[in-house]
């Protein structure tokens, strides 16, 4: 049962640093639905390329809860969470089909999808390896979903060969 069906709306709670797990974690404890978006980044550490999921909206988690029986006061007390993000007084609901359309994008375990339709001339920018962040051109896709892109290089354009999982569009 989603949020929408109990009567419910979407809040957006700011975190404490570091805390999207634990108050993730802690909200689902309490009984909240809860949304925390993930996106994959990698960095270079040590001389290695790691790559590690991090939230899409850095120092934000998505909560679901029914605001006239005033749970928002059980939220903001949630170890983990700052506050609600609010205008005046109460905390303002995130429209529904914001949330929605984020959720469509991501998997069951709210992991970002990559995009389905991607075509030759796109922008897109690499998620993971040497290149990641680097912005990019679709040239063509193969029929094996192996995506040619063509990228600025020390002065040059080279073509690189990635999987449409490694593409994000800008």
């Amino acid at each position: 049962m989603t949020a929408h069906e109990r009567g419910t709306s979407w809040f957006l709670a700011q975190l404490k640093p570091n805390c999207a797990r634990i108050a993730d974690k802690q909200l689902t404890r309490q009984g909240f639905q809860t949304f925390l978006p993930l996106d994959e980044e990698t960095r270079q550490r040590n001389g290695k390329f790691v790559t590690v999921e991090r939230p899409l909206f850095p120092g934000y988690i998505f909560v679901a809860f029914d605001a006239d029986l005033g749970l928002w006061r059980q939220v903001n007390s949630t170890y983990g969470i700052t506050r609600l993000v609010s205008f005046g007084k109460e905390p303002a609901a995130v429209p529904l089909d914001l949330v929605s359309q984020i959720m469509l994008r991501c998997d069951a375990d709210g992991k970002l999808l990559p995009p389905e339709e991607l075509k030759p001339g796109d922008q897109v920018a690499l998620t993971k390896g040497p290149f990641a962040n680097f912005v990019a051109e679709v040239e063509k896709i193969a029929p094996d979903r192996r995506v040619w892109v063509l990228m600025e290089i020390m002065g040059g354009q080279k073509r690189v060969a990635v999987g449409a999982e490694q593409l994000r569009t800008t």
